[in-house]
């Protein structure tokens, strides 16, 4: 069988769309499965959130517009709903890519009628489900275990729609595209992890942005995550925090304009790097 790339699926387009969709409950089934992509992936910022609640319950994180004070929990909240969204969409959709083209998977969905636009259908939609019930949780827990008290304005809630939607979606299309750089399935985990590891560190989730040096914040703009962050910390803490953002605003555009460039760059990267098969293979 040749490598093939991306290609205009011969089906009609109705029936490729309900194709993937029928896939979609597929897609979570074999997550679900999958203990190791659960656990670091699902319940992960679960985990982190859990243990910055408790480690920084003394921490002074500031204060409300009412002058309540901000516990770790309020704090954090944002940072891993962003993380989420990397670890949902980009890591899994990676690390699951490349062990499906080192086991042979994609190679007999190459063989069958399947068309790729459906495939991807069934891998974006799994993302979404997954990631939407991994911010509900996450939101729960924080406010039920450890008392943030979430927004009231309609408003900072259509933010987070936008801004969860558009994030998980541009970060599936880029894991995807990342799929391409594991050598084989076993080594997608050592290959992939370390970039989302370092995004993270970089991109004000598990450190105060505005205390990382300039070079370093200027870097991390570059990246969808940091906007990401931002604009889930747009959401969820009171407008005084943007003083220490960059360009002391929330800067809600400039998360659109950086998060839509890298869904296009994304699509840009699987129309060219996607194959059911790799080419040395």
């Amino acid at each position: 069988m040749t490598a093939t790339t991306m290609i205009t699926p011969a089906l009609p387009a109705g029936r490729t769309i309900r194709l993937g969709f029928s896939r979609i409950r597929y897609e979570v089934k074999a997550y679900f499965r999958q203990g190791d992509s659960v656990f670091f992936t699902f319940l992960f910022p679960l985990v982190f959130l859990t243990i910055f609640s408790v480690a920084f319950s003394n921490g002074n994180f500031g204060r409300d517009a009412s002058g309540h004070a901000l516990s770790a929990a309020d704090y954090y909240l944002p940072a891993m709903l962003a993380a989420g969204l990397l670890l949902s969409g980009l890591q899994n959709m990676a690390i699951d890519i490349a062990g499906e083209k080192s086991d042979g998977t994609l190679k007999r969905l190459g063989g069958s009628p399947l068309p790729v636009f459906s495939y991807f259908i069934g891998k974006i939609g799994q993302v979404l489900v997954t990631g939407l019930a991994q911010a509900a949780l996450l939101i729960l827990v924080a406010a039920t275990a450890f008392g943030v008290k979430l927004p009231t304005d309609p408003a900072r809630w259509w933010t987070f729609a936008w801004v969860f939607l558009l994030g998980v979606t541009t970060c599936a299309i880029l894991g995807i595209a990342l799929s391409a750089l594991p050598r084989t399935g076993k080594s997608a985990t050592a290959v992939i992890i370390p970039i989302t590891l370092i995004l993270q560190f970089i991109s004000g989730v598990y450190l105060q942005f505005s205390q990382l040096p300039t070079w370093l914040q200027n870097f991390a703009s570059v990246f969808p995550l940091k906007w990401l962050a931002q604009g889930m910390r747009s959401v969820f803490l009171p407008d005084s925090f943007k003083a220490v953002e960059q360009g002391h605003s929330w800067d809600l555009s400039g998360v659109l304009i950086a998060t839509l460039i890298w869904l296009v760059v994304g699509l840009v990267l699987c129309r060219v790097t996607f194959r059911w098969i790799r080419k040395d293979s």
